[in-house]
């Protein structure tokens, strides 16, 4: 039996329907949180929450004009929405960039500004954005995706400084290539790119730089957001923590 140390918490977890934020919204109800599963797909997001005993959230987290006067009520956040597209910067759509930077820097920028009033409130809350290897090296195709997430380690440390006095930590989480919906739709961009079979993309693209060869679980990552987001972390803000089989050891 999981300890119910998250008790009477609510937590808000984005792209909560599928992959790293599904296994995330698994790890803090089975410690007891009201989990709110926000998520793109509503029919997903329907199923996930049932699964968890929490609430849905049906948005699009893309349309950042419209989170301007949010106001969440909320202790625990985790910033997980993300999208990918892999092209060569010249080839590069600009909507397509800008669609990432709005979804996976804009967006997170405005989730917590709405989160932070009642978390300042109650000297207590904790800021969880899913970075990624990204956040700290560059792969190159991925200029949109780099850039956010680039942005979104700077975004994480201001909120870290901004929140200690009021009790609240943010971090980032960076893990390599997780096994998720996500990832997985991008073995036939990384082929094309690259020129390369589908088959040879996970171990000849994925894994070359992790020394670990393997894919990251998702709930591996999870686990360690409930550390994060528990009591026994309250002196851990402002990192990054990587979790990318020593990809960034190099």
């Amino acid at each position: 039996m999981a300890e119910k140390d998250l008790a009477g918490k609510r937590a808000l977890v984005t792209g909560g329907a599928s992959g790293i934020g599904l296994a995330c919204a698994h790890e803090f109800a089975a410690r007891g949180a009201h989990v709110i599963i926000a998520d793109l797909n509503a029919d997903a997001a329907t199923d996930a929450a049932t699964a968890v005993g929490g609430e849905s959230w049906a948005v699009d987290l893309a349309d950042t004009a419209a989170l301007d006067d949010l106001t969440l009520d909320v202790d625990i956040l985790v910033n997980n929405a993300g999208i990918q597209r892999v092209a060569p910067i010249t080839e590069f759509d600009p909507d397509a960039f800008r669609l990432i930077v709005r979804l996976m820097l804009e967006s997170p920028f405005l989730l917590i500004r709405a989160a932070l009033p009642a978390m300042y409130e109650r000297g207590w809350g904790r800021v969880v954005n899913i970075s990624s290897a990204h956040g700290l090296r560059a792969s190159a195709f991925k200029s949109a995706y780099v850039s956010a997430k680039h942005g979104l380690e700077g975004l994480s440390k201001v909120t870290a400084l901004e929140g200690a006095p009021h009790g609240v930590t943010s971090n980032c989480i960076n893990p390599a290539y997780v096994r998720t919906p996500l990832v997985e739709k991008q073995i036939a961009d990384q082929a094309a790119v690259h020129g390369i079979a589908e088959s040879e993309v996970v171990e000849k693209i994925m894994l070359t730089e992790s020394a670990v060869k393997r894919l990251v679980e998702a709930d591996e990552v999870a686990s360690l957001a409930g550390w994060l987001v528990s009591d026994r972390a309250g002196m851990v803000t402002g990192a990054s923590y990587t979790m990318d089989g020593g990809w960034t050891a190099r």
